[in-house]
């Protein structure tokens, strides 16, 4: 996964009032943290900052942050605040990665090969019950999304976090608790075997 790279500013002072000054400028103060030095409070442009606050893969994303710190360093996203009203993002914490370390993150999920799903193709409907888990690797290593194969998945098929196939050097949290990713439930009506041979017809057509 590629850096993104953000540039940031030290916020001159600190509190309520300030921070509300900081928003007023089109500024989103942030606080970054970790990798045994002291915590820094920062401002970053909210019309930079929004262009991946928003996305799936923002807990994902290993960023460097320009104007801080020792160059080179990385961050990922831990927490964003967002306006409960607004929907404009108003407070982000970074924690910096050290070289060499694990790191906790939120990965998106995607399903493929859904045509290929029997329990699918007979009017099944895949219940997603989640579309993000927490993995380990490595910073150089985040994947930008975990792929869930539903070949040959019938109806009553589950997914568990513990049986998801993770890349390579990817890892879930030590004693994570086994979670239900996604299922095929069964429609009231199946459908014909006329009705699936039509469907597979037009999709090769």
């Amino acid at each position: 996964m590629a850096t993104v790279v953000l540039e940031a500013k030290n916020r001159e002072s600190l509190g309520t009032g300030s921070a509300r000054s900081d928003r007023r400028n089109g500024f989103v103060p942030c606080i970054v943290y970790g990798d045994n030095a002291a915590p820094e409070s920062i401002r970053i442009s909210k019309d930079l900052l929004s262009r991946y606050v928003y996305k799936s893969n923002f807990f994902s994303t290993v960023f460097e942050i320009n104007g801080i710190g020792k160059k080179g360093q990385k961050f990922i996203a831990k927490a964003a605040q967002i306006h409960p009203v607004t929907d404009q993002v108003i407070h982000v914490d970074f924690m910096r990665v050290g070289k060499g370390s694990k790191v906790t993150v939120r990965v998106p999920l995607i399903f493929t090969h859904e045509a290929d799903s029997p329990g699918l193709k007979l009017g099944g409907v895949l219940n997603v019950l989640a579309h993000e888990m927490d993995v380990v690797c490595d910073p150089e290593g985040i994947p930008e999304h975990i792929e869930i194969d539903l070949t040959g998945f019938e109806f009553h098929h589950t997914v568990h976090s513990n049986t998801v196939k993770l890349p390579e050097g990817v890892s879930l949290p030590v004693n994570a608790k086994v979670t239900t990713i996604a299922t095929v439930v069964a429609p009231t009506v199946l459908k014909s075997d006329a009705a699936v041979s039509t469907e597979a017809a037009e999709t090769q057509a």
